[in-house]
């Protein structure tokens, strides 16, 4: 339901006409014809901030812009961290879109300005009228969250909701889609209509996305941990020649699997079915064997699924589990398990192939950051993948993707996928700037790209990197290259952490604070500092490490050290990439 609409058609005062003419004044890429003249004043902004920890919220930022556009909108597209709060009060059309991370967080590009706007100090916006475009994950509790978050708050502030907001779960494009088409008119809404014309070339839009990926080759597959390791990491190369598809060093690609023959088996198994049933698919019948297979999340149990085994099975403790809301707990209960354990653990439940059906989820593509430069090899993509594997509950567990590359695919196997660009992930663009890289694990994936491309540019910065894992024998996955560019002086300076090498646990974020005072030195000579890898422990343990070192080096307390913090994050010169 749309909320009713109040246009604002008041002229603008002398401060924003200053403003105009000098955005019109510097701008290089647009310009605006209307029978050969424009009024610039009366040319209506809208402004359109996206948080984004992935890049799909920028990416449908950018497609705001360009229906603006094509409504006689001047869009104004930025990252949640390019302004400060005050910046709100002198906007008056706005679209929030924004992810939400993890269990209900804003993006790290949004953390700031939120922290702004929901504080006590933040300024009333009377004369804001917006609307929010939340994407999210129903697999989590808090969907949606961010997003929530930000309409409530601006609604407390005073502002007027144009258009109610729209939550996307992880099939996104359709209704997000459908929220630009028809709040952008609203915006539109009693201007004077002008013409926005680019003037730049803009690169065009890949053929190949989501809905449509590009069907690539397998080159390589090869095991980088010893096989005595407890772990198994591989490097994989992919095959891209001839499809028109480029990258950046720091993007992501995404990999659509097909689930494990043998998994199908056991649930069909489970289910009493044969799996040659036939079951509708969007809007096409298709065997229930394939559709398992190729078409829906049959490993992660959904919400849906986990209540209705519940309710059919009548088990006091999963029923108790769920009604209480401990999401721990039930996190707990479910660790290690996956829908056939469910299935096997409550036969009595007897779902028929639909009822089953309906309770999943779709298949989702997974994202995998890319561990080679576009530029040093234009024609593949390299990844550094872990394969999942874990016995539990009497049978042996597999990471869907993961081993489906390790397992499932040849070099006859068609590989389906696509590019999600990072730009806020990027190797500096003043190549004379250090580098400070934390990738423990597979984290080292973007960094092995960061320092092909920084080869590649014959960039003189200081590069340091570093890694991690348990031990140095059988998992310090790409050490000869390692090695090599520390020998050619590529990379300037490595620290090693080695968890189960020694009696004392060592990490990554201990290394950090030994060498403390190099570490703010770089900083302080304008140095980036990024982190990839696993968001839940490491990440926030360098984070506070990160502080700790800004706070003793640099002789500061506690509330000025977070400030510097934050004054990297804004000048992007601290930026993750974790998961």
């Amino acid at each position: 339901m749309k909320a009713p609409f109040i246009p604002l058609n008041a002229p603008y005062s002398d401060t924003q006409r200053a403003w105009l003419s000098g955005f019109f004044a510097g701008m290089h890429s647009h310009m605006l014809h209307n029978a050969g003249s424009v009024n610039q004043a009366n040319a209506r902004i809208l402004h359109i901030l996206y948080g984004s920890q992935t890049g799909n919220s920028e990416s449908l930022a950018n497609d705001a812009a360009a229906s603006a556009k094509s409504h006689g909108l001047l869009p104004v597209v930025k990252s949640m961290d390019e302004i400060e709060v005050g910046q709100l009060t002198k906007m008056d059309y706005l679209l929030i879109i924004t992810s939400t991370y993890g269990e209900g967080a804003m993006p790290d590009n949004a953390e700031m300005l939120w922290e702004a706007a929901n504080s006590d100090a933040a300024p009333r916006l009377e004369n804001l009228n917006y609307s929010v475009l939340a994407l999210g994950d129903t697999s989590y509790d808090l969907f949606c969250q961010a997003g929530i978050d930000w309409d409530n708050r601006l609604q407390e502030l005073g502002a007027n909701r144009v258009f109610d907001r729209v939550d996307c779960d992880v099939d996104f494009e359709a209704p997000a889609e459908q929220w630009i088409s028809e709040v952008v008119p609203l915006m539109a809404e009693g201007a004077e209509t002008i013409a926005v014309i680019d003037t730049a070339a803009q690169p065009a839009k890949s053929a190949y996305n989501r809905k449509n990926p590009f069907p690539a080759k397998l080159q390589v597959n090869r095991i980088v941990t010893a096989l005595d390791s407890s772990k198994e990491t591989r490097h994989y190369e992919i095959s891209i020649a001839g499809s028109g598809l480029n990258y950046e060093a720091g993007d992501a690609m995404c990999v659509i699997p097909s689930n494990c023959p043998q998994l199908v088996a056991d649930i069909l198994n489970a289910l009493g079915c044969s799996g040659n049933e036939e079951v509708p698919v969007n809007g096409e019948l298709m065997p229930l064997s394939e559709a398992l297979r190729t078409h829906f999340e049959i490993k992660l149990p959904s919400k849906e699924f986990l209540e209705e085994i519940a309710k059919r099975s009548g088990d006091q403790e999963l029923n108790a589990l769920l009604n209480a809301g401990e999401k721990d707990k039930l996190n707990d209960y479910l660790w290690g398990r996956d829908t056939l354990d469910l299935l096997l653990q409550f036969p009595g439940a007897e779902l028929s192939a639909a009822e089953f059906l309906s309770l999943l989820k779709p298949l989702q593509h997974r994202a995998y950051s890319i561990s080679s430069s576009g530029k040093k090899y234009p024609d593949s993509v390299h990844l550094t993948v872990a394969s999942v594997r874990y016995d539990a509950h009497g049978r042996q567990h597999k990471g869907v993707c993961s081993t489906y590359l390790a397992d499932l695919v040849n070099e006859d196997t068609e590989v389906r996928i696509f590019f999600t660009p990072n730009n806020n992930f990027r190797v500096p663009n003043d190549d004379t700037l250090p580098m400070i890289m934390v990738g423990p694990g597979t984290g080292i994936a973007p960094f092995r790209a960061f320092l092909q491309e920084r080869e590649f540019r014959k960039a003189t910065g200081k590069n340091w990197l570093f890694f991690g894992d348990r031990n140095a024998a059988t998992d310090f996955i790409y050490r000869e290259e390692i090695e090599a560019m520390q020998a050619s002086g590529l990379l300037t300076k490595l620290d090693l952490a080695f968890s189960r090498d020694q009696a004392e646990k060592v990490y990554v974020q201990d290394r950090m604070l030994e060498n403390g005072a190099e570490l703010f030195a770089w900083l302080e000579q304008g140095g980036y500092f990024f982190v990839c890898g696993d968001a839940y422990r490491m990440a926030k343990d360098v984070d506070q490490a990160l502080l700790d070192v800004i706070r003793i080096h640099g002789n500061k307390s506690a509330t000025a050290a977070a400030e510097y913090v934050n004054q990297l994050k804004k000048d992007k010169r601290y930026v993750r990439d974790v998961y």
